[in-house]
């Protein structure tokens, strides 16, 4: 085994049988169908302006904590720089060089520290990026606590320590899921985790349109980032929405531009130049005006293989570091001294290759931060200038320096360092992202290969594109976001053909590296398709079975046992009719949720109570929606012997319309509707629409296995 059975999707601990799907199809029962038939016109009206209004909320929301961020890590990084290079200076003229070392490693460890200890004691969710984790929630899985508040906080207080702790990450990455969790947050009027309720956007409390602006507040994570509105649409289209119209294209964007505008004049404030909206986003590449000619292009496309075949590398890498980890560095006091231990490393490696770089450059010739390391008075350390300062800044300098700053040496070392540093930070119990590393490595080594070929610096921007596509695989949306961040659309077509060079070849190798991590931790991620070969397959043989059903009308005690066992815990149960003639006929009438089910019983809804003078008032979906997300567990609900005698008519509360399919129906359907329709179960009927077995994203996952997966499961069959 790869990872501890207990352990849920994505390293968060829950029980093992605990649901991880979530409800993208609307329950249209008769409380949902009544509520839909008294709002009018103008009811609807005002829940279209309610979401654009959210929409333009989370933007602003996502734009501020972007500021945030991108301040205090400014803020930190430029205190920390400041003190090790005093000591540096000092300890140039009078010795004893060690001291400085340890300073810097200090400091580093420190920071890295703080950040490690809160990801790992109070919000693990919180590590990586949490792209991998957003992608599966739009994708349908249901990751325990990937949205809440605390995480948010967790998020980003954790991304300051790590990049101000000078770890090869980034911290655009993780603006994603900080976009997500402000999403989640204002759609639902309320927060659960301080027990506070607005009482406003009632509406929107459950998956379906919660899922809608989880979305949008990805597309605005990443304009904030990238200062790319349209490159954070196509991203929440391309890498998770299972769902999608026109509308929601245009909230989406809306969200997009209201937060790299948002960042932009917050920004332009802080530095003192308010109204000059020259920072779009928290990484700003500067204007690029460089040409390339048409013979130049075959060029590109070999940088993108090579960027294809370093990008394999490094997810191969870091697939075994990965496995390590979950073996043997599960604790979390090991977590945090793995985290240290990197920012130590890092530091000193840093150190090393400033000290016994010659690469010294006069100082007209760069334009940016500098740092004057080893070098004679008059003179900079171009090693000093990628290491010492934040990895943002490092990536413009090897965009935009002119021709002969760095030498071949100091670019080749560069690229190996960082590439395993960075290959080994990415996984860590700290906040971060891999964008920027994957970039500024990428920068490098295209730098090294225009010098060879004695070619422009634009070959930076062509090795960037091709290491981060041949790391994280994204094309259409990556292509958008460096154009945007170039702002020049001449780049497109170059971009494009390394980008899709650069998966086309790693797809070759190994998957890429989100996917890499969301298999390691047996999440039941569905990508477009089902297995090419999978049409032989059909729904009976890909169902489970036997399938728990319920009556219409349902004894209470009944219920409360089915709910109660542990060893399956069903998230789903068919709703069926069973004729008088014959127990054995099933037909199918229904489906309830195990949600629905626990709030009945909160409620004591039953059939005695309705006809006694105990009569209560008319259940309602607002009593769903006030538990929605978190719904009591069936063991904090007290049933008494007497109640279990009573019955449940569950006719008002399932949906009578659940979706089915016949039993032979191939798989390659079953998957395309499960996948687009975003359900969480499907009933598999016979001929005489009586129950046989149910379909979950589970199942479905299981057989998602390539070639040699369902070439054993053919084995199995026969």
């Amino acid at each position: 085994m790869l990872r501890d059975p207990e352990a849920s999707p994505l390293s968060v601990r829950e029980p093992r049988h605990t649901d991880s799907s979530l409800d993208y199809d609307n329950i249209e029962n008769h409380l949902f169908l009544e509520e839909e038939r008294r709002m009018g016109h103008m009811s609807f009206r005002c829940l279209e302006i309610s979401r654009w209004v959210i929409c333009g909320l989370i933007g602003v929301l996502t734009g501020l904590i972007a500021c945030f961020i991108d301040i205090v890590v400014e803020k930190l990084a430029g205190v920390k720089y400041v003190v090790v290079k005093k000591s540096i200076d000092k300890n140039t003229e009078i010795g004893g060089m060690c001291i400085s070392l340890i300073l810097w490693a200090a400091l580093n460890s420190a920071f890295v520290m703080v950040g490690a200890i809160i990801v790992a004691f109070f919000e693990p969710i919180a590590a990586g990026s949490g792209i991998p984790q957003i992608k599966c929630y739009l994708n349908g899985v249901k990751v325990p606590r990937v949205v809440r508040l605390k995480t948010l906080m967790v998020k980003v207080c954790g991304v300051i320590c790590s990049v101000a702790g000078g770890l090869a990450v980034g911290k655009e990455g993780p603006m994603i899921h900080s976009g997500a969790v402000v999403a989640a947050g204002v759609s639902q009027g309320r927060s659960t985790s301080l027990k506070k309720d607005f009482k406003i956007f009632e509406y929107f409390r459950r998956d379906t349109e919660k899922r809608d602006f989880v979305s949008a507040g990805a597309a605005a994570g990443v304009s904030a980032a990238f200062g790319a509105p349209v490159g954070g649409v196509l991203f929440s289209l391309e890498e998770g929405a299972s769902f999608w119209n026109q509308l929601l294209t245009w909230r989406i964007f809306f969200a997009s531009m209201i937060s790299t505008f948002t960042l932009n004049f917050v920004l332009s404030i802080y530095h003192k130049k308010t109204g000059e909206l020259s920072s779009p986003g928290l990484i700003n590449f500067g204007s690029f005006d460089l040409k390339y000619n048409i013979y130049e292009i075959p060029l590109f496309i070999v940088m993108g293989a090579i960027g294809g075949l370093l990008g394999a590398l490094f997810n191969v890498l870091n697939y075994w570091l990965t496995i390590f980890r979950i073996r043997y560095v599960h604790r979390p006091c090991l977590q945090v001294m793995e985290a240290m231990l990197v920012a130590a490393v890092t530091a000193t490696v840093s150190f090393a290759m400033i000290y016994f770089s010659n690469d010294c450059q006069p100082l007209e010739t760069q334009n940016v931060a500098v740092f004057q390391g080893f070098c004679a008075d008059g003179e900079y350390s171009a090693m000093a200038t990628a290491f010492f300062n934040t990895p943002e800044r490092s990536v413009r300098s090897l965009f935009h320096s002119p021709a002969g700053t760095y030498k071949l040496e100091t670019l080749g070392c560069f690229t190996l360092v960082y590439f395993f540093l960075a290959c080994w930070t990415y996984g860590l119990t700290v906040s971060a992202g891999v964008f920027i590393p994957s970039l500024l490595i990428g920068a490098a080594w295209g730098r090294l290969f225009g010098i060879i070929c004695s070619l422009t610096s634009l070959y930076a921007l062509m090795g960037a594109a091709a290491q981060l596509g041949g790391i994280v695989r994204m094309t259409l949306s990556l292509t958008v976001i460096l154009v945007e961040a170039t702002g020049n659309v001449t780049y497109g077509l170059p971009i494009m053909l390394v980008l899709m060079t650069a998966k086309i070849v790693g797809d070759y190798f190994i998957e890429g590296l989100y996917d890499v991590h969301i298999k390691l931790q047996s999440v039941p991620f569905l990508h477009w398709d089902a297995p090419a070969t999978s049409h032989s397959l059909t729904a009976r043989e890909v169902m489970s079975s036997p399938v728990t059903c319920f009556n219409r009308v349902e004894k209470v005690g009944t219920i409360v046992d089915v709910l109660s066992n542990t060893s399956t815990n069903h998230n789903g149960f068919p709703v069926i009719i069973q004729t008088a003639a014959s127990e054995e006929v099933r037909r199918l009438c229904g489906l309830i949720l195990r949600s629905q089910l626990i709030v009945l019983l909160k409620h004591k809804v039953f059939v005695e109570r309705a006809r006694s003078r105990l009569r209560q008032r008319k259940l309602q979906l607002k009593d769903f929606r006030d538990a929605y997300p978190r719904f009591p567990p069936i063991q904090s609900i007290h049933v008494s012997q007497d109640e279990r005698e009573c019955m449940m008519d569950l006719t008002e509360f399932m949906n009578p319309t659940p979706y089915t399919v016949p039993q032979d129906t191939s798989l390659p359907r079953v998957f395309k509707l499960f996948r687009a329709l975003g359900l969480r179960h499907l009933v598999v009927v016979d001929d005489d629409n009586r129950v046989i077995g149910l379909v979950t994203r589970k199942d479905l996952a299981r057989y998602h296995l390539g070639k040699h997966g369902l070439e054993e499961l053919h084995l199995a069959h026969t």
